[in-house]
């Protein structure tokens, strides 16, 4: 419920399938391939950017622009998903290593730290040490949903002059804000892997495996970028 591209609504809009379903194991793959596609790209646009390559500065604007467009398509049509979340690991790839070369000597550490909460996410929610109720997953939704406003309003007022001040800067109050952020797209993961269980328990078309592979993927780059932000505002302090 709180990742908006993957919610208990999804499963609602489809067709459910009686012979070619959604398996764990299927799914699991789909985001081994999603992950790897992700990270190649990642690491041959960073190494391009470092490297001075006058194409690799258009790789960041480029998977922005096209990531959005893919991910919009495909939360209306999910039946896209086999296609188009290959196309959006590509593009995700590049805007990930057009970034990461902004900040080089970090990347790497974040890279680590992201997989790192991504295994103990795993476990958390294995362990039952957090339940994914109802109730959780609204309260991730609405966290979620005020970062979003917030960076959009950031972003909507920067065209004006106007910086918001704190949160984006190397101060304890940036540092405790991406804290949050951080902390917050972590326990969309423990959404993530609920939602993904549940669309194998209803049986749900095979191309949900490529959709919620996609979903994840969504949410592993966003706590990727919050903690390269962590990282930057610690390194800066």
């Amino acid at each position: 419920m709180a990742n908006p591209l993957f919610s208990e609504k999804t499963f609602n809009k489809i067709t459910l399938a009686s012979d070619d379903v959604m398996t764990l194991q299927g799914t699991l793959n789909k985001i081994a391939l999603l992950l790897t596609v992700t990270i190649s790209v990642a690491a041959v646009t960073f190494y391009a950017a470092i490297q001075g390559q006058p194409w690799s500065m258009l790789m960041l604007p480029v998977g922005a622009i096209g990531g959005l467009i893919i991910a919009l398509i495909l939360v209306f049509k999910p039946t896209l998903a086999p296609t188009l979340a290959p196309v959006y690991a590509v593009l995700e790839g590049a805007f990930v290593g057009g970034i990461s070369s902004q900040f080089s000597g970090l990347a790497f550490m974040a890279a680590v730290l992201t997989f790192g909460v991504l295994a103990l996410m795993l476990v958390v929610y294995y362990t039952g040490l957090i339940r994914v109720t109802q109730g959780f997953m609204q309260g991730v939704l609405v966290a979620t949903g005020a970062v979003a406003l917030l960076y959009l309003l950031t972003f909507a007022l920067s065209f004006f002059g106007i910086m918001v001040p704190y949160i984006h800067e190397a101060g304890w109050i940036g540092i405790i804000f991406s804290l949050v952020v951080v902390g917050i797209a972590a326990m969309n993961l423990l959404v993530d892997f609920h939602l993904i269980e549940a669309g194998v328990a209803q049986q749900a078309p095979k191309y949900m495996e490529w959709y919620s592979a996609f979903s994840l993927l969504v949410t592993i780059v966003w706590l990727y970028l919050e903690i390269l932000k962590l990282l930057a505002k610690l390194n800066r302090k």
